[in-house]
């Protein structure tokens, strides 16, 4: 079970707020594992929300030293503005700015709902110490405009590597109480979009330290990231952890961290195996877990 929030750019007026909230049980028998996820965003001083709930299902294959995982999500979004919270041209003085108790002769849209379906698909390899894998989200590109013309959202395409480098002879990559470094990368594309993600996070026993490098979908500087992982507790028989987690994005862009005040993230997760399965077998739904 995973939960992470996310306030972005806490410095400038209107909400830029995320949450993802995520529950995936791993079924041995079934060759693969089923979910929930439930993502919600808000941005702006109009409120333009999106509540997505979705569906997960996966199936693995391979052996300890190499597992591949394909996976497929599916569910409803709904996107809401208050549209009474808008403001237009019609509503602003060129000296002083916003008038207040004006009204505008802007044609409002008939509806400020929309419901649509969206759906995901993904593949996650993992072989030895090296992971990579790679997502589309919006493959079906849903219409998401609240008004007669078509605002379909772009299909958004992410892919990522890490690599798992022991710094401890003793310890090998099965091993989850060494000391270790990651480096890892991430691509995001949409639409006519891209951006990247590259950094590297040194984890020692309970504690995990990242320092990350971020561009913007214009690939110029965007922020630089430093993060904390903490396990609080681990119960060695069946995999038992809770986990904590926090960063801090200091922009590096054109809009500067002065006026934004950067952007915060917390999550917290929980983890567990169930009794009867093994700690790394050809099912194994928290292989992926051990590169963070």
């Amino acid at each position: 079970m995973n939960m992470i929030y996310r306030n972005q750019w806490s410095g400038l007026s209107g909400d830029l707020s995320y949450l993802s909230a995520s529950a995936d049980l791993n079924i041995p028998h079934f060759g693969g594992g089923v979910g929930l996820q439930f993502t919600r965003s808000s941005e702006g001083i109009a409120y333009l929300r999106k509540n997505n709930i979705a569906a997960t299902y996966s199936y693995s294959v391979g052996g300890d030293d190499f597992v591949t995982s394909f996976g497929i999500h599916a569910g409803f979004t709904n996107r809401h503005i208050d549209l009474d919270k808008l403001v237009f041209a019609d509503q602003i003085d060129a000296s002083t700015g916003f008038i207040p108790g004006s009204s505008t002769s802007a044609q409002l849209p008939d509806i400020s709902n929309r419901f649509y379906f969206d759906a995901g698909t993904g593949v996650n390899m993992v072989f030895r110490n090296f992971m990579a894998g790679a997502s589309i989200y919006h493959i079906n590109k849903p219409d998401e405009s609240f008004t007669e013309v078509q605002s379909k959202l772009p299909m958004r395409i992410v892919g990522y590597a890490s690599l798992k480098v022991s710094l401890l002879s003793q310890y090998s990559y099965y091993e989850d109480d060494g000391m270790y470094v990651i480096p890892s990368v991430v691509y995001y594309q949409q639409g006519a979009s891209q951006a990247f993600s590259v950094g590297a996070q040194l984890k020692y026993r309970s504690v995990n330290m990242g320092l990350w490098y971020r561009t913007s979908a214009q690939n110029t500087p965007d922020a630089l990231v430093v993060s904390f992982i903490f396990d609080i507790f681990k119960n060695g028989k069946n995999g038992e952890k809770l986990r904590l987690g926090i960063s801090h994005d200091a922009t590096t862009s054109k809009i500067n961290y002065t006026n934004t005040s950067g952007s915060t993230e917390a999550s917290v997760g929980y983890e567990k195996y169930f009794p009867g399965s093994s700690s790394y077998n050809k099912f194994n739904g928290l292989r992926c877990y051990d590169f963070y």
